[in-house]
């Protein structure tokens, strides 16, 4: 039998996507999502305009190839998220 971590959410060990109402975006696989924010291992950020893409390119392109983990940990805190969305559930057309 595995360990559960029931305390941690119905989102603990997915990789998720999450929107802010900043320029930014966040993707990285979910530990803990609680009242002051949402706890990402693996994570990476991208702001609108990074590299010549748009956030939603950035998403699209890590829903079909994955993310590439800069960011070893990151709390986004809850008054920047604006939605949380499983990235399997991106499509990718």
């Amino acid at each position: 039998m595995g360990t559960f971590h029931s305390d941690k959410g119905p989102l603990h060990g997915i990789t998720v996507v999450v929107r802010t109402n900043t320029n930014a975006v966040y993707i990285g696989r979910c530990d803990t999502q609680t009242p002051t924010g949402i706890f990402l291992n693996d994570a990476d950020k991208h702001a609108e305009g990074q590299d010549g893409k748009s956030n939603e390119d950035y998403i699209k392109t890590a829903a079909q190839w994955g993310h590439w983990p800069r960011i070893p940990q990151v709390v986004v805190p809850a008054e920047e998220i604006t939605e949380v969305v499983r990235l399997a559930e991106i499509r990718k057309s």
